[in-house]
């Protein structure tokens, strides 16, 4: 049996998967809200007393943060991951700690067509080329695919926490704006994530962009404000957050473009994490992929990019068995 998991900002998904008639199962799949949770060890407790998980042959997960030396602590999360004490805790020696990009990078390269949108139909994929994949959630994480010539290769990054660079005068706005809440680094990740959602649509809010009615103003107050504004700028329901999420979309374009030109991706530039899915019909509007252009004389080397959202949102869980299955286990 192997197991594993999708250690996100938010949320964790952990899952037990067996092999029967030479197909690796899923038996036992939960997940749970890392608020809940003082440290990793107890939610891990929890869920193998619920499946009963036995016998295991590997372990993988794939976690919100920099892995460095079998180690990670959390960026978003006050966790400590340890991948020597996990294998001690189970006798187990075959255990993986990716970071998560690196585990739904993994997860990218099993993906079936239909689950994934194509936002740049007329590029043409080379299927020996390089890819990269960048995605939104709780925080912004970045990996590169590399081909070897033999097979691909992943490297994981923490791109999503480089500079933000504005393109516009309203966006040197927003930056000067979020200069005053981090003043000492504001990254993309500040912009492009759930928390930079809500940086934006509050920016606007302050720059007389649009006017808040009280009861969408409750609304936020009940519920998550990403989401709630994520879902009203879909539905085209508040002015405020459709202008939230066009200049949120554009930005992310720009900062998977900057991704792009490091690695040129010739093999696909995938959009991962819950955002991007949520999101896909103000994508598909066309502001993320003017973002993504958007670089001057570059502007024909990347429109020969494919540009994919992803479907699966548990892509990284995936990815996950996968790398145990093919390097844990052989």
């Amino acid at each position: 049996m192997i197991l594993a998991g999708d250690i996100g900002g938010t949320k964790t998904i952990l899952a037990v998967y067996g092999r029967q008639d030479n197909v690796w199962a899923c038996i036992k799949k939960h997940s749970y809200a890392n608020a809940d949770f003082a440290e990793f060890d107890e939610l891990l407790d929890d869920f193998l007393e619920q499946s009963h998980a036995k016998l295991l042959q590997g372990i993988c997960l794939g976690v919100a943060g920099p892995v460095i030396n079998g180690r990670c602590q959390t960026t978003n999360l006050p966790w400590l991951l340890e991948q020597a004490s996990i294998a001690r805790k189970f006798g187990v020696n075959n255990v993986a700690l990716l970071n998560d990009l690196e585990a739904t990078a993994w997860g990218i390269l099993g993906l079936a067509d239909d689950q994934l949108v194509e936002l740049n139909p007329q590029a043409v994929a080379n299927n020996q080329g390089h890819m990269a994949v960048i995605a939104a959630g709780t925080g912004l994480g970045e990996a590169i695919i590399f081909q070897d010539g033999n097979r691909y290769q992943v490297i994981a990054g923490e791109g999503g926490h480089t500079d933000f660079g504005p393109n516009s005068d309203q966006e040197i706005a927003l930056l000067t704006c979020l200069r005053k809440k981090y003043p000492d680094h504001v990254s993309y990740e500040r912009l492009v994530s759930g928390e930079g959602l809500y940086n934006i649509y509050q920016f606007l809010k302050a720059s007389g962009e649009g006017r808040e009615t009280d009861a969408f103003n409750h609304q936020l107050d009940l519920h998550d404000p990403a989401a709630v504004i994520g879902r009203a700028g879909v539905m085209q329901e508040n002015e405020l957050s459709i202008k939230a999420v066009n200049l949120f979309c554009k930005i992310y374009g720009a900062e998977a473009s900057n991704l792009a030109l490091k690695c040129l991706p010739y093999g696909g530039m995938y959009l991962a994490g819950g955002i991007a899915s949520k999101l896909l019909p103000s994508l598909q509007q066309g502001g993320f992929m003017e973002g993504f252009l958007a670089k001057g004389r570059y502007r024909s080397v990347l429109q020969n990019i494919p540009v994919k959202v992803c479907l699966n949102n548990e892509c990284a869980l995936e990815g996950a068995l996968a790398f145990a299955r093919q390097k844990l286990l052989g």
